[in-house]
């Protein structure tokens, strides 16, 4: 589908999928969710507690216990037929118990760390779960975020984003929304595409969603490993094994029937010899050994945390040698909150939950209204002008979401409980150059009554170094040398102390093109 779109302009796009930049309405999205099904990859089926029970005598060695019960019993021995029946049931019901209990756990995992989308919907800007984005949806990308769907970029500011899962290069792709010229290029070739499960690292761009589900390009690669067939160490093992057991025992009944036929016994009272012989050569004792051990392994592993699906993945787990994970929103909540904001000598104490827009400030553990301190009005415009992420609120989950940079919401979520709200109307935005890790800083320019506001954040040594003039006893000062040797003290005792420092500059007297040498007031915010 990608290769189609990319070659068309982006209002051609909105034509064929009869979309609008303001986006779909609610009955035209349940309609087309309901056409194209839900924005999800192939998974297998949940297996039921049948399937799972019966899943443990797939086991070769497994089978050939079973067969070799079946066999004794037929031949009177009611006993010892009872007592591999008895193993191989126990052996079932343990190795159900775990892997259905991890079942459960990784089903409730799945939906703890679903993911959203911010997409417009009739001229309104909402976070939906991302399994309920459909073609023809506009989606708000900003750095930080997951592309929930494969769609053609409409607008991108300095927008790049992370590929490497199709191209397997680190270095992240510049996106454009002009039209890309050529036959069946690859995704990597498609500047003008984005994909499901690549991830924004920087600007921010609106797109028109052109495929979901399987159909992305991550959906039909899903689709290709889904039909491969692994299997873990352990397994392996115990099939070479059974096969060896099998070709052994074989080998060695056909000598004895053999050997005892040339010498004069008859063929039946060989045969149950042989019988005999190889139900005494299985290890009937195996199964149940090894699935206490692993039981065993499974239960240690859980005391500590670690979940583990099948019993024989532990056996597969101590095998590894290096472990790497990725714990950002599936450990943690991946929030940020400013707790602390310096400006002007003081330290101000911000309280609130996650992004909830409502919390008290405090100074010196009393209450602080912000109309009483130019300061802070000062830092809160600027961290509002700075964001380019809205903290919204989703009416159907009851909770405050957001849908990119974690820090810049985390801005955008002190700014009003400072009081700013409206922002985009109140200064619109003339240019926005995004956080880039080479220059390490964030700058906007947006008109404020007569004049500009230009608005720089980034780390606090790059921030710090570009400043002239320093906000100090409510106007701008000359920043001395002393002045910085201070605020470099300052920045190292917060950051000792866990806090994740972002420093910010303004200029409400700048032109449109930003001059990264005249910024000549300076504040911090500090998490």
């Amino acid at each position: 589908m990608a290769k189609f779109y990319y070659s068309l302009s982006s209002e051609k796009v909105l034509e064929k999928f009869n979309s609008r930049r303001s986006g779909l309405s609610a009955q035209e999205a349940g309609e087309r969710l309901k056409k194209y099904g839900a924005n999800v990859l192939p998974e297998p089926p949940v297996a039921g507690w049948a399937t799972i029970f019966f899943s443990q005598f797939l086991s070769p060695l497994i089978i050939i216990l079973l067969i070799a019960a079946i066999i004794i019993l037929v031949m009177g021995e009611s006993a010892d037929a009872g007592i591999i029946f008895f193993v191989l049931l126990f052996n079932a019901i343990v190795g159900a118990i775990q892997e259905g209990k991890a079942q459960n756990t990784l089903l409730a995992l799945k939906k703890f760390v679903s993911t959203n989308a911010a997409v417009w919907r009739e001229g309104k800007l909402i976070i939906i779960p991302d399994s309920e984005v459909v073609p023809g949806d506009i989606i708000s990308l900003a750095e930080g975020d997951k592309v929930p769907a494969d769609a053609r970029l409409l607008s991108a500011n300095f927008f790049k984003v992370n590929e490497a899962s199709f191209t397997g290069e680190s270095v992240p792709a510049s996106k454009t929304p002009d039209i890309i010229k050529g036959d069946n290029l690859s995704p990597q070739k498609q500047r003008n595409i984005v994909f499901k499960g690549t991830h924004v690292v920087g600007g921010n761009a609106l797109a028109v969603v052109i495929s979901t589900g399987t159909q992305t390009e991550i959906g039909k690669i899903s689709q290709t490993i889904s039909k491969l067939d692994t299997e873990m160490p352990l397994k392996a093992h115990i099939r070479s094994l059974s096969q060896l057991i099998i070709i052994a025992v074989a080998i060695i009944c056909a000598l004895v029937i053999i050997v005892g036929v040339i010498f004069g016994h008859s063929w039946v009272e060989m045969f149950s010899l042989a019988v005999s012989l190889a139900v005494s050569v299985i290890p009937e004792g195996l199964p149940i050994v090894m699935t206490l051990v692993l039981a065993s392994g499974v239960w240690r592993m859980a005391r500590k945390q670690v979940l583990i699906k099948k019993l024989p993945a532990v056996e597969a787990l101590g095998q590894a040698r290096i472990i790497a994970v990725d714990k950002t929103g599936t450990l943690t909540k991946n929030e940020l909150i400013i707790e602390q904001v310096y400006v002007d000598g003081k330290t101000f104490q911000i309280k609130g939950d996650g992004y909830n827009p409502i919390g008290e400030i405090f100074l010196d553990n009393k209450l602080a209204n912000p109309i009483n301190y130019p300061e802070l009005v000062l830092i809160g415009r600027a961290a509002a002008f700075s964001s380019s992420v809205r903290a919204l609120y989703n009416d159907q989950e009851k909770v405050w979401q957001v849908a990119g940079d974690p820090t810049e919401a985390a801005m955008d979520v002190f700014a009003k409980k400072v009081g700013f709200q409206d922002v985009d109307q109140e200064a619109p935005l003339l240019l926005d150059l995004p956080f880039d890790h080479l220059v390490k800083y964030h700058a906007t320019v947006r008109s404020s009554g007569r004049s500009n506001f230009l608005s720089l954040t980034g780390a606090p040594e790059v921030v710090l170094e570009k400043c002239t003039q320093i906000f100090k006893a409510g106007k701008s000062q000359k920043l001395s040398a002393e002045e910085k040797a201070k605020l470099t003290d300052i920045f190292l005792k917060l950051s000792s102390s866990g806090l994740r420092i972002i420093a910010c500059a303004v200029n409400q007297k700048t032109s449109a093109a930003i001059s990264a040498t005249d910024l000549p007031v300076l504040t911090l915010l500090v998490f």
